[in-house]
């Protein structure tokens, strides 16, 4: 897809706007010790984030990628984990460097500004706020609005329709697989973050319609494409 300057920006949150792993593995590593298992580190959860909390517990329980059924005592081992998560949802957690510049010269712009996330908004709106980007977004949302989740275009397609904008017109940024794919299904243009939780080795693996440094970056790239 050649880029065309958006009407609206759709962040992805974990691993695009917040580096929020160290929180999820600290949860994941408490709940894991409290059922007599050993921990599995930072970087075996960076590896998990993407696709929701009772995914990354299902993981953690499994050690598998993509369980193929709920593991033995899932239910209550989810609900322990959403209560630790609850309390230390922005301990450890912090936002990448550009974040709150890029995000407040794109409103100065004009751009509408949206995070679509996995999610659940219990962890998403107190992390967001605490972080002081919530109040800078036109809209937040989350995992458990939408019927389906990322990669899975639903989020993004009734996000733009929210805001009467045509998908061709609107931008993805994200730093994962699941981002671009659900770009692509929508119609939106993709731009890659080159940190975050990707499964490929490269950012530029994912196959975006351009690669920034960091969110700060994006309004100089969006003033150099023509209206």
């Amino acid at each position: 897809m050649s880029l065309s300057r958006p009407k609206l920006i759709a962040f992805d949150l974990d691993g695009t706007l917040v580096e929020s792993a160290p929180d999820l593995a600290y949860c994941a590593d408490t709940l894991l010790e409290s059922l007599g298992r050993p921990a599995v580190g930072l970087a075996q959860v960076r590896a998990w984030v993407g696709n929701g909390v009772a995914m990354l517990v299902k993981r953690a329980l499994s050690l598998e990628m993509w369980p193929q059924s709920d593991p033995e005592g899932y239910e209550q081992a989810l609900a322990q984990f959403k209560s630790l998560y609850s309390e230390n949802v922005c301990v450890r957690s912090y936002l990448y460097p550009g974040v709150l510049e890029g995000i407040a010269a794109l409103k100065t712009e004009g751009y509408k500004l949206v995070c679509l996330t996995n999610k659940h908004s219990d962890f998403t709106f107190p992390l967001l706020e605490k972080l002081g980007v919530a109040q800078q977004l036109d809209y937040i949302g989350c995992g458990n609005q939408f019927e389906n989740l990322k990669p899975h275009p639903e989020p993004l397609l009734k996000t733009a329709e929210r805001f009467d904008v045509a998908p061709q017109h609107c931008m993805m940024v994200g730093d994962s697989e699941n981002d671009r794919e659900a770009a692509r299904a929508a119609g939106y243009s993709f731009i890659a973050v080159p940190y975050g939780y990707r499964r490929c080795e490269r950012a530029e693996d994912l196959g975006a319609d351009a690669l920034i440094a960091s969110i700060a970056d994006l309004p100089d790239l969006l003033a150099g494409i023509p209206v």
